[in-house]
């Protein structure tokens, strides 16, 4: 059966990367100028997956309002009042699926390119209920993830939520990204807060099975790791759709905005649109959204800004964002 439908995702509030969410939603912070969101649905629908719905809460109108008339996609979502978990927030879109059919469950602010129909056939093959996409990472990193440890056919045994280095089990770990069965309903209640990973799987053992992406994959939650996901766009660690990459002497960059000439640009920086730069401004390893402003000989290195700052004075190390507390 041919998997046509999918669930992202998209309600959290993104704190680990504030200041830059503070009027941003994760799903639409910006990898190479392009939200991570657009990037997922791009994604999605390349492997024929067209009819999404969202599960919304923080900034939810920004989501909806970008998504709605997007003519490549069936686009769908819900506005939560209350935050009820990643399984809990799946159980309010279950009216979106249909018994018996197979959908994937996706987190907003991954980015991978992997390849999920392979995982789909995988899923359909065994009969699980539950497919979940676990990479391999270097065991010095388990302690920050959720970590799968398998039989020798790939169906789920245990978990372990970051456990310490010397007591891991196995070095894959979970990346958010499932296959479902529409049986899975069945183990999350109605109107209840409800987390896979705490509350679900661990009913499941023996029921899931896995599939190992060898792709590329990354988790933008934290400055570091969004900082990291961009480096590796450079790199060409992840292929997506982008503007042009232009080398110069010192460095690299992406700009949808018009350079002056005599502007200086060291190591990999991004520039989002409508960008304004004054005389003399050097822009250094540094990460820019749209509308920025720059004044006369600005130097702007290490550091990330949100749209719509002004920039006066030179930044080393700065993540500069809309000083706004949360609703």
């Amino acid at each position: 059966m041919k998997v046509t439908k999918a669930m992202v995702m998209s309600a959290g509030m993104g704190s680990r990367l504030e200041p830059l969410t503070l009027r941003v939603p994760k799903p639409l912070v910006p990898i190479c100028n392009r939200p991570v969101m657009d990037i997922l649905f791009e994604h999605l629908e390349n492997i024929g997956i067209n009819d999404v719905i969202c599960n919304t809460y923080y900034l939810s109108e920004q989501i909806i309002n970008r998504y709605a008339d997007n003519p490549h996609l069936n686009f769908n979502f819900i506005k939560e009042k209350t935050l009820s978990g990643t399984a809990g927030g799946l159980k309010k879109c279950q009216f979106f699926f249909d018994e018996g059919e197979d959908f994937a469950v996706l987190s907003a602010d991954g980015l991978c390119d992997a390849d999920i129909k392979r995982g789909i056939e995988i899923h359909q093959k065994s009969g699980a209920i539950a497919t979940i996409g676990i990479k391999k990472v270097p065991h010095n990193d388990v302690s920050n993830f959720g970590v799968v440890v398998t039989d020798k056919n790939g169906f789920i045994t245990g978990f372990q939520e970051k456990p310490p280095i010397d007591e891991a089990k196995s070095n894959f770990i979970n990346t958010g990204i499932y296959i479902f069965n529409y049986k899975i309903f069945d183990y999350i209640p109605e109107n209840t807060f409800y987390d896979f990973a705490k509350d679900v799987f661990p009913k499941l053992l023996g029921k899931m099975n896995t599939f190992v992406i060898n792709e590329y994959w990354s988790d933008i939650g934290t400055i570091n790791k969004y900082k990291e996901t961009i480096n590796d766009t450079f790199d060409g660690k992840c292929k997506f759709s982008h503007a042009q990459i232009i080398d110069v002497e010192n460095g690299r960059y992406i700009s949808e905005s018009n350079l002056p000439q005599d502007m200086e640009i060291t190591g990999k920086c991004t520039i989002g649109k409508g960008c304004r730069f004054g005389k003399n401004v050097v822009i250094e390893n540094s990460i820019l959204w749209n509308n920025i402003k720059v004044s006369d000989n600005v130097h702007i290195k290490d550091s990330i800004i949100a749209s719509d700052e002004v920039v006066t004075e030179d930044l080393c190390g700065q993540i500069v964002g809309h000083e706004k507390s949360r609703t």
